[in-house]
């Protein structure tokens, strides 16, 4: 099934007062694993980052002023998440402005039924816990390293590992290695084949009759006849 890993940064905390989408990170994934296909951008808000949303993100209205606007970006952003389901930790956030900015540009929302929400899932599955992305991804052991600060395409591809681990994690994508509708790469496929006949030995002649006469040393019931058979003393004695 392909999903769409989204997350976003603006320019503060509520569009009802003017707050402007900056940053859209989005990744594809396929079965909850990350296809490669990802999309990004930086977007002219039109408008001042409050100080608080610059110190998360970095990101000025002076940086961003070369930036698209959104209406620029829109039809190649609903392009790439088509109609598929959205996977966003603390979704009410960022579909509140990412809704803001279709219908401010004449485009049709995303319904609620398309999102994922990864914090209702920890919430449900660690009540009680913190569930920020910093604390799944260390709840997972999943290398942060890299997020000095929020960026919307960086915690996009944090937040896939942690959805996957949400979702049941290596042991679900293991799984799948036995249900016979996945497929596989050629290079898994056994190529073995059965030997007409037994390899000749590399032993040297005088290793072999040493190698024998242990063997009989341990009496006719010894194992090693078992496999080399009665026709193996008759060919050696």
């Amino acid at each position: 099934m392909r999903e769409i890993v989204l997350d976003t940064e603006t320019t503060g905390l509520d569009p009802a007062k003017g707050d402007r989408l900056l940053e859209i990170g989005a990744v594809e994934i396929v079965d909850r694993a990350a296809t490669g296909a990802t999309f990004h951008v930086l977007i002219n808000p039109e408008r001042e980052v409050s100080e608080e949303a610059f110190q998360v993100h970095g990101h000025s209205h002076m940086s961003l002023k070369d930036c698209p606007v959104f209406a620029d970006i829109a039809s190649a952003f609903l392009a790439f998440i088509a109609k598929d389901p959205l996977v966003i930790h603390n979704a009410d956030f960022d579909i509140k402005f990412l809704n803001a900015e279709l219908l401010a540009a004449g485009l049709a929302s995303v319904p609620a039924e398309r999102i994922v929400d990864t914090l209702a899932l920890a919430r449900r599955k660690y009540p009680g816990a913190s569930n920020s992305l910093d604390a799944l991804c260390d709840r997972y052991r999943i290398d942060r390293s890299r997020r000095t600060r929020h960026s919307a395409l960086l915690d996009a591809e944090l937040l896939v590992e942690v959805y996957a681990e949400l979702m049941g994690g290596r042991q679900k994508a293991l799984a799948l290695l036995h249900d016979p509708k996945v497929l596989r790469p050629k290079s898994y496929l056994s190529t073995r084949k059965t030997r007409d006949s037994r390899l000749p030995s590399r032993s040297a002649a005088a290793d072999a009759r040493d190698h024998l006469a242990h063997i009989r040393s341990l009496g006719d019931t010894a194992v090693w006849f078992l496999y080399l058979g009665s026709e193996f003393t008759r060919s050696n004695s």
